[in-house]
C-alpha cells in the first residue's frame, strides 16, 4: 500500500478495518428506523416495510400502502426509534436522508409492488472533513477491474442503505442435479406471497436462476459468516457435483434442492417477472413454501463501517464478528 492510500486509510475516521460488518440480528440493540418523511414530518416507520434490491443504483421495493401508492418521488429519513405518523422531526434527530424516484411498479395477487431509486443522500455519520477523505480514498483506489464503480454521491446513498441491519442468505440454485450455492444481501419479502432478489444481470449467478426459474434462499446462522462470505466468488462459478459445495444432507421440501450447511430457515420460490435496472436483474419470486428450522435463529446480517464507526463513536454496543 503506498503513503498517499496508507495517509487517506488513516485519516476517514472509521474505525474498523472491514467494509461490512456481521453481527446476529437478534442480538442487536439500538439499532436506527427508516421513516417516510415530507415536509420535516414523519409519514410513516418503514424499516419492515422495504426491501434493499440493488447498490448501483440504490433501489428499494415496497409495497403500494396509501402514503405512496400514487408517488412519484419519496423522502426517507434514518433516525431514532419511537417517531410517530404526523411527529415533527428536528435536525437533530435526523442521521440520514435518502431521496428517491419511482422506477417501476409490478402487480401480484397481493397488491401492487413498487420499485424505487435513490437520487440523492445525504448523512452525518462522520464529519464533512472524514467524508471528503473517504470520496477521495473511492475515487483513487476503487476504481479498478472488477470492481463496482460507486461515483459521486452514489457512494453516500449505498453507506447511508446499509446503516440497517441486511440480512445475508444464500441461494441454492440447480439442474440436473448440478448446483450452484452463492450469498445475496439485495433481496426482501414485499408482500404475503412475493419475495424480491436482486443478482448482477452479467453474473453467472442471474443465469443459472433465470434458466432454473425455481431457487431455495436461506437464512443463515451468524456463526455461518466466514463461510458464506467466502462463497461470494461463486457468482460467477458454473453448475457443480452437490459434493462440491460441501451441502449440508438436508433436502427443500417441494424442490428437493439441497441446503446449506448451518441454515436456520428457507424459502422455496418460484420466478414469475424481471426486469433490469443499472447493473441488477431485480427478479420477482412467488413463495411456494416456508420452513423456520431452529428456535434460537441468530440470523446473519452486516452493516457498513460507517455506521458502525458512528455507532461506536455514540458508545451504542456492537457484538461484530471480525473476518
Amino acid at each position: 500500500m503506498n503513503l498517499l492510500k496508507k495517509a487517506l486509510k488513516k485519516l476517514d475516521g472509521l474505525h474498523y478495518p472491514q467494509d461490512y460488518l456481521c453481527f446476529a440480528k437478534e442480538s442487536f440493540q439500538q439499532p436506527l428506523h427508516l421513516y417516510l418523511v415530507q415536509q420535516g414530518r414523519v409519514l410513516k416507520d418503514i424499516t419492515g416495510l422495504h426491501a434493499f434490491v440493488g447498490y448501483c443504483p440504490v433501489v428499494f421495493a415496497m409495497p403500494a400502502f396509501s402514503e405512496i401508492s400514487n408517488s412519484t418521488v419519496l423522502q426517507t429519513m434514518l433516525g431514532p426509534a419511537g417517531l410517530s405518523a404526523g411527529e415533527k422531526y428536528n435536525q437533530g434527530q435526523a442521521v440520514a436522508l435518502l431521496h428517491f424516484k419511482r422506477i417501476n411498479r409490478q402487480a401480484t395477487t397481493d397488491g401492487e409492488i413498487l420499485y424505487f431509486e435513490a437520487v440523492r443522500g445525504w448523512h452525518r455519520f462522520t464529519g464533512a472533513f472524514h467524508q471528503a477523505i473517504g470520496q477521495l480514498y473511492n475515487r483513487l483506489y476503487n476504481q479498478v477491474p472488477g470492481n463496482v464503480y460507486l461515483e459521486g454521491n452514489l457512494y453516500k446513498q449505498v453507506q447511508i442503505a446499509y446503516a440497517l441491519p441486511r440480512k445475508v442468505c444464500l441461494i441454492t440454485v440447480g439442474q440436473n442435479d448440478r448446483y450452484n450455492l452463492f450469498p445475496t444481501d439485495l433481496h426482501g419479502q414485499v408482500n404475503s406471497g412475493f419475495y424480491v432478489i436482486s443478482l448482477r444481470h452479467a453474473g453467472k449467478a442471474c443465469e443459472q436462476v433465470m434458466a432454473a426459474q425455481t431457487i431455495v434462499l436461506s437464512e443463515m446462522k451468524a456463526a455461518a459468516f466466514k463461510q458464506v462470505y467466502s462463497l461470494g466468488k461463486n457468482h460467477m462459478q458454473p453448475l457443480k457435483e452437490a459434493a462440491a459445495l460441501n451441502f449440508s444432507p438436508d433436502r427443500s421440501r417441494q424442490w428437493n434442492l439441497p441446503l446449506p450447511n448451518e441454515y436456520t430457515s428457507y424459502k422455496e420460490l418460484r420466478l414469475i417477472d424481471s426486469f433490469r435496472a443499472g447493473i441488477h436483474q431485480l427478479l420477482l419470486f412467488q413463495i411456494t413454501s416456508a420452513e423456520q428450522c431452529s428456535d434460537d435463529p441468530q440470523t446473519l446480517v452486516h452493516v457498513h463501517n460507517l455506521y458502525a464507526t458512528w455507532r461506536q463513536k455514540n458508545g451504542l454496543p456492537g457484538n461484530y464478528l471480525l473476518r
